[in-house]
């Protein structure tokens, strides 16, 4: 059977370029360059396929959102970012959530496939497993070559329009600031070793401590929400002067955790987070943390994702370190 993609190979262009001259795409495409498709797709004896010219017509004003979690203030922040954008273009938004299960990742996408919807937004970490990566990419390949548009907010590893944010360095910003207040005894509450978001976390901490010769932080994994925080805390050591904890809902845990065992924030030890969730603003002691754009990463991807570029693109999204009263100089 002959597919888009061999069309695609026949005539020298990309995958997104031969749907939208076969599959009845609103898009412009120069007329050269539609020539070589069509005259391929003869040649192959490509028949399209009716559904997926319904897709790329955009009868469905449906976008699909993918998350992991939507009680975690992250993605709920990310999902309203989304869904303003998507309702400015006349759009809805259908949420699903993952519980972190990337089998249910990928079986959405087939689902939201299937139903036709104009638009997958993937929100989350990937994995470090490259095996159920690659299954999740090649599920997002048939669906556009259906016409489907797609975008992820994460690691630029799926090959579509991509918001990355700034992990690795956002990190190793907080880590300069909380050494500059004179913290040399660090624990980082390391969220699960698989996850990639809280390894890159991690691992521009680190960094930045080792480019300051600063002793190698206490690590301690766990899960990557306000319980793996609050029990993770447990096992941090007394010498340490300040805690990092890879999300801000760790943090929030390690909190909890700190305030029922007589622990002071931040007279005992400092406590700083990651992402600058929305429930911060009624923490107390205030949370240091690094500031990502949470709702401007979904509605970017919103618009991305309808762009429909030929080339993803990638746009990162900095960190921006915030000093709270959960951190004390020393």
């Amino acid at each position: 059977m002959v597919t888009l993609e061999d069309v695609a190979r026949q005539a020298g262009v990309s995958l997104a370029t031969a749907s939208r001259v076969l599959n009845g795409s609103t898009r412009q495409v120069g007329a050269a360059m539609r020539t070589r498709v069509e005259k391929a797709a003869a040649e192959l004896g490509y028949r399209t396929n009716v559904a997926a010219q319904t897709l790329a017509r955009g009868a469905s004003n449906v976008i699909g959102l993918v998350v992991h979690d939507l009680v975690d203030p992250y993605f709920a922040a990310i999902a309203d970012g989304a869904m303003r954008a998507a309702d400015a273009e006349g759009h809805v938004v259908m949420v699903g959530t993952t519980r972190r299960d990337p089998e249910r990742e990928i079986a959405y996408v087939a689902t939201l496939n299937a139903q036709r919807a104009k638009a997958v937004l993937i929100a989350g970490s990937r994995v470090a497993d490259p095996v159920v990566t690659a299954r999740l990419k090649a599920e997002l390949d048939r669906y556009r070559a259906q016409g489907g548009r797609a975008a992820c907010v994460g690691q630029d590893l799926l090959g579509v329009d991509t918001v990355a944010p700034g992990n690795h360095a956002g990190a190793a910003r907080l880590a300069g600031a909380l050494a500059e207040l004179g913290h040399t005894r660090f624990a980082v509450l390391a969220g699960p070793p698989h996850l990639i978001t809280a390894a890159d976390r991690l691992a521009g901490f680190r960094a930045a401590l080792a480019e300051r010769d600063l002793p190698e932080p206490q690590i301690v994994y766990g899960r990557f929400d306000r319980d793996g925080g609050h029990a993770a805390s447990a096992s941090v050591r007394p010498d340490v002067t300040c805690v990092f904890a890879v999300n801000d809902v760790m943090a929030v845990g390690a909190l909890a955790a700190f305030r029922e065992r007589g622990v002071r924030v931040p007279e005992d030890v400092s406590v700083a987070g990651f992402d600058d969730i929305p429930t911060l603003r009624d923490l107390v002691p205030a949370l240091s943390t690094v500031r990502l754009p949470l709702a401007a990463m979904g509605s970017l991807a919103v618009e991305l994702a309808l762009a429909g570029e030929d080339a993803p693109q990638v746009v990162a999204m900095e960190g921006e370190v915030v000093l709270r009263e959960s951190v004390r100089a020393i």
